[in-house]
């Protein structure tokens, strides 16, 4: 019912396209850009439910007060300490592990306004837990959610780092402006 809601949501009232082409894996970490908007979340939730898929989220702590708090927690989120020192990356990939199915969103670029400078803790993750990397890319221009491409993480970071970076430069935010990927030879 959740599927046929969000789809009929997604589709016909927003009019929005999907192309997913990438498995369901039932470990992975989803990698989202660009992320420009507070929309790119609300988007991206009913997408994935539209396709029949679940999946989690982090977000800064501050958000999840009363009672927006358990509604964000109910949806899959996980509120994060910003700026305090904890191995966030052995934290969740010890949730990996315990878990049979596991599907976190998390978006590099760590805000919404331009940083080139995107966090890699994704990628770590994927690393230590073993498991691949699915690119979604949203693309306001067209209104389009994309998921064509998995990186199997190779442990040479700045090679995969670049080739996820390049992934996503093809694709246009609601503020085109505020994406970066900080590849020099394509900005």
């Amino acid at each position: 019912m959740k599927k046929v809601i969000c789809s009929f949501i997604y589709h016909k009232l927003m009019g929005w396209k999907s192309v997913v082409t990438v498995k369901d894996y039932d470990k992975q970490i989803i990698c989202a850009a660009p992320h420009t908007s507070n929309w790119d979340f609300i988007i991206g939730k009913i997408f994935y439910a539209a396709i029949g898929r679940d999946t989690g989220f982090m977000m800064k702590q501050e958000w999840f007060f009363f009672p927006l708090g358990i509604l964000l927690k109910y949806m899959g989120g996980i509120p994060v300490r910003r700026g305090h020192k904890n191995s966030m990356v052995t934290q969740v990939v010890k949730e990996i592990e315990r878990k049979k199915t596991f599907h976190l969103a998390i978006t590099p670029e760590a805000t919404r306004s331009r940083n080139p400078n995107w966090k890699k803790g994704f990628y770590y993750i994927a690393v230590e837990a073993k498991i691949p990397i699915v690119l979604v890319a949203i693309d306001y221009s067209i209104k389009t959610i994309t998921a064509e491409k998995v990186i199997i993480p190779s442990g040479d970071i700045e090679k995969d780092m670049h080739e996820i970076k390049l992934y996503f430069k093809k694709f246009k935010g609601k503020y085109p402006e505020n994406f970066a990927t900080g590849l020099k030879d394509i900005e």
